[in-house]
């Protein structure tokens, strides 16, 4: 499974170790994902992501998986996290 945040698309960096003698090795920092459950309120159901703790505070500073979703472009979103998108515009559209 790929270390990639379902919701922002933060992935993996490569960097260096670096010793006290400024010898130099190549690194990897992975993103510190969690697995958790989003309320939609919109679809009034839930769904587990794999989110990044920096995705999960931004969901939340954006007031909700409904918001942060439409909010946020198709490029960084996950095919399930794109399918959940489709799903809110489509019931948006059909209450209009």
């Amino acid at each position: 499974m790929s270390r990639i945040c379902e919701l922002t698309g933060k992935g993996r960096q490569v960097g260096q170790n670096v010793s006290h003698a400024n010898n130099k090795t190549k690194r990897v920092f992975l993103p510190n994902l969690q697995n958790v459950t989003l309320l939609s309120e919109g679809l009034d159901r839930s769904f587990k992501f794999r989110v990044s703790t920096h995705g999960l505070r931004s969901v939340e500073h954006n007031g909700g998986l409904d918001n942060w979703l439409l909010k946020t472009s198709d490029t960084k979103l996950s095919p399930r996290a794109v399918k959940v998108k489709r799903e809110l515009a489509k019931k948006a559209a059909a209450a209009a």
